[in-house]
């Protein structure tokens, strides 16, 4: 049973990790993904991904377009519209780290997180609820984070914008939820992504695993079978909530 089929899926930020799982699973379930990459570096990848998503039998596409750019997003969406008709799902995925401690946070450390974390969901979300609103149905899922819930040690900046997302996100459910549009975030726990590369091994793996009940890290899939949950028809009557899927990290 493929729960999106025939569906249009933007996912931000795609090249790797969730992601690129999210694309993956999306196009597994039937829908027609359009995702982003922001650096020449993975625009290789970002090849790669689009050649096996269309290889599922759907049509997918790669946009080389930062999230972080208004300008950007408003072009990336209308190319969207132009090549797939519509949009009926969001995932804002793109993000970033820069930790740090407070007292030596940088102010270009501080916006280079808010901007790219937290600005690009709006940068985003503003630019495909025109269509949506048109078509009174859509689905806008936020990527946030289990910091973003419980705050870290040396992450302030990406605590704060994760923290950001999901206020946003309660907010825009409640204004367009009588439009049929229902948006929602996941707040991840700790995921086996490059981001989190350095946490996999050694001291510090353990470290952060005891403190997680199920006693390891999720896999990228875990986090794309929500998002799939939230985007279905099996969400239906969901929104403005925020799921988090940390191993009761936050228990």
């Amino acid at each position: 049973m493929k729960l999106l089929q025939g569906k249009v899926a933007i996912v931000t930020g795609a090249a790797r990790g969730i992601g690129e799982a999210i694309a993956i699973k999306f196009a597994e379930h039937g829908a027609n993904v359009a995702f982003t990459y922001v650096s020449d570096s993975s625009a290789e990848k970002a090849s790669a991904l689009e050649t096996k998503l269309q290889g599922m039998g759907v049509k997918a596409k790669a946009y080389k377009s930062n999230a972080g750019d208004f300008a950007q997003c408003e072009i990336f969406v209308n190319d969207v519209l132009k090549e797939f008709g519509t949009i009926d799902i969001c995932v804002n995925n793109a993000g970033i780290s820069k930790d740090n401690l407070l007292l030596r946070m940088t102010p270009d450390q501080w916006n280079d997180v808010i901007q790219i974390n937290l600005n690009s969901v709006f940068y985003m979300t503003k630019q495909v609820i025109r269509s949506m609103m048109k078509a009174k149905n859509g689905v806008i899922i936020n990527m946030s984070s289990i910091i973003g819930e419980m705050g870290n040690a040396g992450q302030t900046s990406y605590a704060a914008s994760k923290a950001g997302i999901i206020g946003f996100t309660k907010s825009v459910a409640k204004e367009l939820g009588s439009r049929n549009i229902r948006c929602n975030a996941i707040a991840p726990g700790f995921v086996e992504t490059d981001m989190t590369s350095y946490l996999k091994q050694g001291d510090a793996a353990d470290k952060y695993k005891a403190g997680i009940p199920l006693g390891r890290f999720a896999s990228g899939e875990e986090i794309a079978n929500t998002a799939l949950f939230l985007a279905s028809d099996w969400g239906n009557y969901i929104t403005g909530q925020t799921i988090s899927v940390c191993g009761g990290l936050n228990i």
